[in-house]
């Protein structure tokens, strides 16, 4: 196995190239808080590791490629947005493989939510936003996954917190505390 040390992160580009239409203007943004020199947040990105690929690139060279990054991350981050559900391609893929095959934990970080999730669960809110390769493995309880907001705060603490060693208390539906959420500033 590969070292596992970078942050892998997952979004619905649906169908954009445009980095305002999509999740991606999420993946984006994480980019930024890495890359400023003034702010404490950091990670690696899985997807520095290896060569780009393009949307013209061929499938099998894209999926390689994602096999290798996954391969070498220690989590997935995964953003889920209105639509994440809707990908019947790349994210179910990325979701599988990082569970099944990587045995890694998921961030799960809901950019349509701003405050505390507290005590998810299958009937929760939080439900309607999983892709159906994602909510088969917490139903089966398969799937490490703690439940945040798209904060940075949340974000920083998990991917400080969860690896391929170190899974979320609660196993498919981690949670942190309200007392954790009011450290941080999240309401």
């Amino acid at each position: 196995m590969a070292y596992r040390n970078g942050t892998y992160i997952a979004f619905h580009a649906n169908g954009q190239t445009d980095p305002t239409a999509s999740d991606i203007k999420y993946y984006n943004l994480i980019k930024a808080w890495t890359e400023r020199e003034d702010d404490d947040f950091s990670l690696i990105n899985s997807h520095d590791k290896t060569a780009a690929v393009r949307d013209s690139s061929l499938r099998e060279t894209l999926r390689t490629r994602l096999v290798t990054r996954l391969n070498n991350s220690k989590h997935l981050l995964l953003i889920l947005g209105k639509t994440t559900k809707e990908d019947t391609d790349w994210v179910p893929f990325e979701i599988r493989h990082a569970i099944d095959e990587c045995k890694i934990p998921i961030i799960a970080a809901y950019s349509e939510i701003a405050g505390p999730i507290l005590s998810p669960s299958i009937s929760s809110n939080i439900a309607s936003y999983w892709p159906a390769a994602l909510k088969s493995r917490i139903e089966n309880k398969t799937a490490g996954v703690i439940h945040i907001p798209f904060k940075k705060a949340a974000i920083k603490a998990a991917i400080g917190h969860f690896d391929h060693n170190n899974f979320p208390k609660g196993g498919a539906l981690g949670w942190y505390t309200k007392e954790t959420y009011d450290g941080w500033g999240i309401e």
